[in-house]
């Protein structure tokens, strides 16, 4: 565990570990089934937690480590399972997020990279490689998890532009709030604190009177395609102004297995 220890220091950033004990409250994050990372805050700020279960025998190995971007790559081992998270600060907090498998990535940059959607690698493709990592260059503007892609000949009609909608992810968490949103297609999905992720249509009307009236249901659509303009705020993160309309694209963390229950609700 010295080695963990000494490989956040040097991306300035602490860790502590602990034990998952049965029945405990969920952590926002369970990851994995023998073992969660986090970030939790004490009164020296944020770290990262590390809990194991009493039996785990998951390995965990520092790939690479940025201390000027304040990055790090930590793969877990488990005989042939193998997992790679990428840990960093972003503009105020600390973030873990799930790499997808397909990746086997080694460095942190190509962490970064493996984390873009199709749209955004697609977008950067005449960027310039140093400039790629940037939050915002040409192609393209990031703020969390979202990237926000120019789309220079939208045209929307004024009655379909919706004001000061959220963006949000079925993890839950605290939303982005565009400024004029405009969307269409996706899946009608049902959505409660029971179902994160939405149930389709099919899915709701086999539900009993019981199971329906437990929980306080949502209509949503998942998956939508989703354009904004203006201003994009959130709590945690420099408001981004955009110009124009923009394509809303979601990093590929759901694609990990740690992650595979995020969905895009809308």
């Amino acid at each position: 565990m010295e080695v963990l220890v000494h490989a956040f220091a040097k991306m300035g950033g602490r860790i502590k570990f602990a034990e998952i004990v049965p029945r405990q409250r969920p952590m926002r994050r369970q990851f994995m089934e023998d073992f969660s990372l986090d970030v939790q805050r004490d009164a020296q700020g944020e770290y990262f937690l590390l809990s194991r279960a009493p039996k785990s025998t998951t390995e965990f190995i520092v790939l690479d480590v940025q201390p000027k971007a304040r990055h790090l790559l930590l793969l877990s081992r488990k005989g042939g399972d193998k997992h790679r998270f990428l840990l960093g600060h972003d503009e105020r907090h600390w973030f873990v997020a799930g790499v997808p498998e397909t990746a086997a990535v080694s460095r942190v940059r190509d962490a970064m990279q493996a984390l873009k959607p199709e749209g955004v690698l697609q977008s950067e493709r005449k960027i310039r490689s140093k400039d790629r990592d940037r939050r915002s260059n040409r192609a393209r503007i990031r703020q969390g998890e979202w990237f926000f892609v120019p789309m220079r000949d939208l045209r929307v009609p004024a009655l379909l532009i919706l004001r000061d909608e959220p963006l949000v992810r079925s993890r839950g968490g605290k939303p982005h709030v565009c400024e004029q949103l405009f969307r269409f297609g996706g899946e009608t999905v049902y959505v409660s604190p029971g179902a994160a992720s939405g149930l389709t249509e099919a899915e709701y009307r086999i539900l009993t009177d019981a199971e329906r009236k437990r929980w306080n249901w949502q209509v949503m659509r998942r998956d939508p395609k989703v354009y904004v303009r203006g201003r994009v705020r959130h709590v945690d993160h420099q408001t981004v102004t955009l110009v124009g309309w923009h394509q809303v694209l979601s990093n590929t963390e759901d694609q990990s297995y740690a992650m595979r229950n995020i969905v895009f609700l809308d």
